[in-house]
């Protein structure tokens, strides 16, 4: 949960800010080319468990580069999306994504620390968040957060990597992720211990049955745990009361 990108001596929030700043402009690329397309299909599993909820207010924490903000704008129909992320580059990027679709009358972007959100308590009916929560410098904090801002009978649905629990095709899957991964981004971004931190990051993510506990904690009921692709990712729901 420590895990850092650059100097430990700085605070991995201030780290994840400068490091995702530096990537920007090649993460999409980057993105689905080293997951092979595959985290397109995992973001339209989390647009369909959040439409049956059919929720009016939706916050889109880290939201990167907008895309699941976007996907859940374009399946939800009048859904109005508060999008956040600590980065003010990736959500540059963001914005002309929205506005190239029309979305912006729909999307807000704002920067904003989910472990600190500014929203009133009880305010929106449901969170995402896609591959962020391991870049908190406290999840804990943010899971709290998420219960506090969330109206009763909300939904939180978050979107995580993981390691696969088969021994043979998580060795594989590992070979890939440790070596070959961090060449590709790094010669593709000139940043590669952004892509090193990416693995370790997934390495030292509390595994699926522990966040569910910690979901719990913060207060979460009816958790649930999907589990995507042979557990390269998971898919955590939970619901207030």
């Amino acid at each position: 949960m420590s895990t850092k990108p650059y100097n430990a001596h700085e605070t991995k929030k201030s780290q994840i800010r400068t490091m995702f700043d530096r990537i920007a402009p090649d993460y999409d690329r980057l993105n689905h080319l080293l997951s092979l397309n595959v985290d397109r299909l995992w973001r339209r599993h989390v647009v369909q468990i959040v439409r049956r909820k059919s929720p009016e207010t939706l916050l889109d924490a880290a939201t990167g580069t907008g895309d699941l903000a976007i996907d859940l704008a374009r399946g939800i129909p009048d859904v109005r999306i508060r999008a956040t992320d600590l980065s003010e580059q990736m959500l540059e990027v963001a914005r002309k994504k929205v506005a190239a679709r029309k979305l912006d009358g729909r999307i807000e972007l704002a920067v904003e620390d989910a472990e600190h959100l500014s929203l009133a308590d009880g305010s929106v009916d449901a969170i995402t968040v896609a591959f962020g929560v391991r870049n908190f410098e406290n999840p804990e904090a943010g899971l709290h957060e998420f219960f506090r801002v969330l109206k009763p009978g909300g939904q939180l649905v978050v979107l995580e990597l993981s390691r696969p629990c088969n021994r043979l095709f998580r060795k594989l899957f590992e070979c890939y992720f440790h070596k070959l991964l961090p060449r590709i981004g790094g010669f593709v971004s000139h940043d590669r211990r952004a892509y090193e931190y990416l693995p370790a990051s997934v390495n030292t993510f509390p595994r699926p049955e522990r966040f569910r506990a910690m979901m719990e904690q913060a207060g979460f009921r009816n958790c649930q745990i999907r589990s995507q692709s042979f557990g390269i990712a998971q898919i955590y729901i939970g619901e207030t009361s």
